[in-house]
């Protein structure tokens, strides 16, 4: 890029040549009277990660080897790695942040990054491009630079974080991919998980196992925190909890709520309960399992006594906490608003909430957009959702059935406000966005709602499964087609695609070709920007076939105009095929035929089939004939949500 050209006359000018490296946009123009740029980020380094507790005992080999092993790798060129494995609920990410707080803060004092990647983890797969997204974006770069995919992501990472000592904090990483994906070219990462990650240990990084606390250690956190505890009871609910800290914890909140009681009467409910920790044996093999074992992530004795604590804990809240416990174990996703829960029949909602965050149950999580979200610790979500099992299956139904309400209408409300009065397929949602929240709206302008389909993403794409699980296909689509708002817009490409398909089969199930047209488009559109041009083609041939059926002339505007870029893209240097390849000749072919004609074809033989979807006569729909009418007539039901027909010109047709 040159700017001072001269044209002889005196006056300067800017050249962009083909060589020259650009992040971010370029504008050109003859006279530029005012231009606004991103806002600059806060020149601070990003300090993220669980704060310290003020309570922490013991630990103090973990804590040693976190800090020999940070020091040596920090001494060493390049990147370094270090793993802490140990079973759910243990105590890793305290211990980590104890760590942190105490020398790792001061080793690496460009920033601290932090994520727990449960809180992201979808069919156990995590959207690693949208966690390097928020890393960017906590070290300065603005979210209008940060790309889509993840190559793109890892690559403006690396060149950002490069020559930066940074410490990556990661939280619950279940395959080595997930880590290695994360690591920052000059600093350390450190992993929390249940088990050992082999691979990264070929890697070079230094494993660090966090045991359930030995009686010792037990004793004195239990003293710590109830401090009239004798001696020999405080071993004795030690060895009932198997040494696990998240078990002692709410045992012991359990009794600081009935002053009445003593730590005796903690021993003989514990007792009772006929359930004991199995002691050594049991913490091994729990241990064994947590390091690694072929026998998979059993936690035996260890995950007993956890249960039976939170059993205890559990029984004893308010019926209306109770209540909401029980919804957290039926809802899908990972984080819940209130609103959410208000929405799912749940009754005074900040009181329970509170009294689950008190007593530790349930945590509060960080987020960009407007409401509040709280999420179960792992280990009580598993809990609460055993304890879901047991409720009759009416009610189970009943909740989600509230829940997918509750999100199919504000994720149309949300597309709303992000793409305006785009052409719709579905109705306008039956609640206002007022009646959908309580005290404030869940999201006002643009870049709230944008947010909030960010910020429940995972949310939202467990409760499109849901649906579908449930056959309720209706929902499924109108979901499906509320979310290209934010699929489009921040480029979560691939979960277009597996959302997608399922708006797919819903649409058949519902024999609605108009949908299917638009679901179709919809992952053919994102195919395309993933580069997957074959799998476009297919999906467009599909969809272009059902064109005869749906009456509406934008849906044939949106697919052609797909049709166009894909043929584009097919004509660029490098890139095999054109648009006038053998695949659209069947589409050319449906393409002339007239409504009348299909109505015709269709009373008499079936069309050729749809790739990858029922026959054509499934969309037919047999009413009784009248005088002078075809014995088949179209069905295609439902009314449009939309606003004026945009000109194929506008650029607003694109996957609209």
């Amino acid at each position: 890029m040159n700017s001072l050209g001269t044209d002889g006359g005196g006056a300067t000018y800017n050249t962009v040549s083909g060589d020259a490296v650009i992040v971010g946009p370029v504008l050109m123009a003859q006279h530029i009277e005012g231009l606004r740029m991103p806002d600059r980020a806060p020149d601070a380094p990003p300090s993220q990660g669980p704060p310290p507790s003020g309570v922490f005992v013991n630990r103090t080999k973990e804590l040693a080897g976190l800090r020999d092993a940070a020091v040596a790798l920090a001494a060493e060129p390049g990147p370094g790695m270090l793993l802490v494995v140990g079973v759910g609920g243990v105590g890793k990410t305290q211990l980590v942040a104890q760590s942190v707080g105490r020398e790792l803060k001061e080793l690496f004092p460009e920033g601290q990054l932090y994520v727990d990647l449960e809180d992201l983890r979808r069919d156990g797969a995590v959207d690693l491009a949208a966690v390097l997204g928020r890393f960017l974006r906590a070290l300065g770069v603005s979210k209008d630079y940060v790309p889509g995919g993840l190559a793109e992501c890892t690559a403006l990472f690396r060149s950002v974080a490069a020559g930066k000592r940074l410490l990556v904090m990661v939280d619950n990483a279940q395959h080595a991919p997930e880590a290695r994906a994360l690591v920052p070219p000059d600093g350390l990462l450190v992993v929390t998980g249940r088990r050992v990650l082999p691979s990264l240990l070929m890697d070079g990084a230094v494993l660090i196992g966090v045991d359930p606390l030995d009686e010792a250690a037990g004793t004195e956190l239990v003293r710590r925190w109830h401090t009239d505890a004798d001696e020999g009871t405080a071993a004795e609910v030690v060895r009932l909890c198997a040494g696990h800290p998240l078990a002692l914890r709410a045992a012991v909140e359990w009794l600081a709520a009935r002053p009445h009681l003593t730590l005796d009467d903690v021993v003989r409910d514990l007792t009772a309960a006929g359930r004991y920790g199995t002691g050594d044996d049991g913490v091994h093999e729990a241990e064994g399992a947590a390091m690694g074992g072929s026998e998979g992530p059993r936690e035996g004795g260890v995950g007993e006594a956890v249960d039976t604590v939170l059993d205890s804990v559990v029984a004893e809240v308010s019926e209306h906490t109770r209540h909401l416990y029980d919804l957290l174990g039926i809802l899908p996703g990972t984080t819940v608003t209130t609103d959410l829960l208000r929405a799912t029949g749940a009754v005074r909602v900040d009181e329970a909430l509170g009294e689950l965050v008190s007593s530790r149950l349930a945590v509060l999580v960080e987020s960009p957009d407007r409401p509040r979200r709280c999420r179960l610790h792992d280990v009580v979500r598993a809990h609460a959702r055993l304890c879901a099992r047991a409720l009759p299956e009416d009610g189970r139904r009943s909740a989600l059935r509230l829940a997918v309400d509750f999100y199919r209408d504000a994720a149309a409300h949300a597309d709303a406000l992000v793409l305006g009065d785009r052409f719709r397929i579905q109705p306008p949602p039956v609640r206002t966005l007022a009646e959908l929240s309580a005290k404030e709206p869940l999201f006002v302008g643009r870049p709230d709602a944008l947010d909030w389909l960010d910020a429940e993403r995972v949310n939202l794409e467990n409760i499109v499964r849901t649906a579908a699980e449930h056959e309720w296909y209706e929902d499924v689509w109108r979901l499906c087609e509320s979310l290209w708002a934010l699929y489009h817009s921040r480029k979560h490409l691939a979960d277009c695609v597996a959302t997608g398909r399922l708006g797919i089969e819903a649409a058949q199930h519902e024999a609605r070709p108009d949908a299917e047209i638009r679901m179709r488009n919809q992952v053919a559109r994102a195919a395309y920007e993933q580069g997957d041009l074959d799998h476009a083609d297919v999906e467009l041939a599909a969809a272009t076939e059902l064109l005869g059926l749906a009456a509406d002339p934008r849906l044939s505007g949106v697919v052609w105009e797909t049709r166009g870029l894909i043929a584009l893209a097919r004509d660029r240097p490098g890139r095999p095929g054109s648009c006038s390849s053998e695949r659209w000749r069947p589409t050319a072919r449906c393409r002339t035929r007239t409504a009348s004609s299909c109505r015709a074809t269709t009373s008499g033989r079936r069309w050729w089939p749809v790739r990858g979807g029922p026959p054509l006569s499934a969309y037919w729909t047999k009413r009784p004939a009248s005088p002078g009418s075809p014995a088949t007539t179209p069905c295609c039901r439902g009314s449009t949500w939309s606003g004026p027909v945009p000109s194929p010109d506008s650029g607003s047709w694109a996957g609209r």
